[in-house]
């Protein structure tokens, strides 16, 4: 499938690894690759602000990666979400449900942390985000497109719900109007 991407998509794919690698992260999530293709300027024409959808995805993070539908669901169970992570941070220190591993929830690195000399920095994607660039391939296939390209990877973020497509909604991005706007 890879070799069917545009050297922008390529290139937004290998520097989503980078973000996660910066955010210490030890796996490549679906916002990594909103964060590539933010850098890249692959949202320029939609009119994007850059540091607030960072913002928004920084809080989103900070919510352990539940969407407002998600924190509305738990409001109705009489769970205070903004409570819960209050009281999380307190205890374990701020953005304590920031980062994933393979594993699960906490930061990567070497013993206790440490990042060891020489350790690669190649991470897993996630099941999400693999799911992005299948579903990348499929609207490809399904435009009769014959290579994937940025547009086709920022379409596929905008397929699933959760709080990448939610942040990009907040800032007035939807699948029908990146679908219009967006070319390459």
């Amino acid at each position: 499938m890879f070799e069917r991407f545009t050297a922008a998509a390529r290139s937004a794919v290998v520097a989503a690894q980078s973000e996660a690698v910066r955010a210490g992260s030890g796996v490549v999530a679906e916002e990594h690759l909103l964060l590539a293709l933010l850098e890249q300027g692959a949202l320029d024409t939609l009119g994007v602000d850059r540091a607030a959808v960072r913002s928004g995805l920084a809080e989103a993070r900070r919510r352990g990666g539940l969407s407002k539908a998600d924190q509305e669901a738990l409001a109705g169970l009489g769970i205070d979400l903004t409570e819960v992570v209050a009281r999380i941070e307190e205890t374990h220190g701020e953005g304590a449900l920031s980062a994933t591993t393979p594993g699960g929830r906490g930061r990567t690195g070497g013993l206790f942390g440490r990042r060891e000399p020489g350790r690669r920095t190649h991470r897993p994607f996630t099941t999400e985000s693999k799911r992005v660039l299948e579903n990348s391939l499929r609207i490809a296939l399904g435009r009769k497109d014959k290579e994937i390209g940025a547009r086709h990877l920022v379409l596929a973020l905008l397929t699933g719900a959760g709080p990448v497509s939610e942040v990009l909604a907040d800032h007035g991005v939807t699948y029908e109007r990146a679908e219009r706007d967006l070319t390459g």
